[in-house]
């Protein structure tokens, strides 16, 4: 198993290299949903700097429902369509946010924090959630967070049994 310490490298290609490594190796065996997404969003909190929240919402009767997460209480439900994690679904695309204060529609669960990346998670072609990682720092996420992190998302969808969710 790859084991992130605070040498982990610098460079984003490399540290997202290791991180999907780590991530390959914590869903070996283990494809329920909510363990698997649990600790996901603990390796990012652990592997990323400059990040205040790391988590998922799932998608249950419409809306959006809070799910694991590392980092402050949260919102529970998002409407489709409502800040930057209902975009992305409405949308179906990663939203890459310089600053949420500049977002129309902005929910501030955290007042902290100041940039935010979400990208929609599938199964079969559907929506089942998105990945939610927020930041105290304007401009803190870049193509390459969003590269390495739809790899990422990418291993949750492939490996976790989304069809028992």
């Amino acid at each position: 198993m790859v084991e992130l310490t605070n040498d982990y490298p610098k460079d984003k290609k490399e540290l997202y290299e290791l991180v999907n490594a780590q991530l390959k190796a914590l869903l070996d065996n283990e494809p329920d949903v909510i363990p698997g997404l649990a600790n996901a969003s603990a390796l990012l909190m652990a592997a990323l700097t400059d990040i205040n929240w790391s988590g998922f919402y799932l998608m249950k009767r419409g809306e959006l429902l809070l799910g694991p997460f590392q980092g402050k209480t949260a919102c529970v439900h998002i409407a489709i369509g409502r800040g930057v994690c209902g975009t992305a679904v409405l949308k179906d695309e990663t939203q890459l946010i310089y600053d949420v204060h500049e977002f129309p529609g902005h929910i501030a669960c955290d007042s902290a924090s100041r940039s935010e990346i979400v990208i929609p998670l599938h199964y079969k072609g559907s929506i089942v959630g998105v990945l939610d990682i927020d930041s105290p720092s304007l401009g803190r996420f870049d193509e390459q967070d969003k590269e390495g992190l739809s790899v990422f998302v990418n291993t949750l969808e492939t490996l976790l049994d989304w069809k028992n969710n």
